[in-house]
């Protein structure tokens, strides 16, 4: 009897020892939300965030959309390229990225990628690596 006690607890900690298995991976997430903004995203409003526009003139956004954990903000914004020159345009964020459009004395419109680096500050990037300072209006 006690040999089939021994012959078990030896199994039993042979199983136990065993590498355990990598979890399942987790299930892809599908939201309506895009994983990144583009330049286009601040010319026009879907139906589904249309749903959500919200204006706030406390702030310094011109509108929001979007819920909780999920908003896209607009904003006009003016700022400096690296040669002093003035710039001002308007760009939608998510989180810390953003994109939109500037305007320049020499350039009607350049498409720029922004970054937020502080409060109300941004620093952008145009197609061809130029960088610009920027603030929120």
């Amino acid at each position: 009897m006690q040999k089939n006690y021994l012959i078990l607890l030896l199994l039993f900690a042979f199983y136990s020892c065993q590498k355990a298995s990598a979890p399942p991976p987790l299930p892809q997430v599908n939201s309506f939300y895009k994983s990144a903004i583009s330049t286009d995203d601040r010319k026009t409003i879907t139906a589904e965030e249309a749903k959500t526009y919200h204006v706030n003139p406390v702030y310094k956004y011109e509108y929001r959309t979007g819920h909780p954990g999920h908003y896209k903000y607009n904003y006009h914004v003016k700022g400096i390229n690296i040669l002093g020159d003035s710039v001002f345009g308007n760009i939608n964020t998510e989180g810390k990225y953003g994109a939109g459009i500037l305007i320049t004395d020499s350039v009607p419109e350049l498409e720029i990628n922004t970054e937020w680096v502080s409060h109300g500050k941004l620093k952008a990037i145009d197609k061809k690596g130029n960088e610009y300072n920027l603030v929120v209006k």
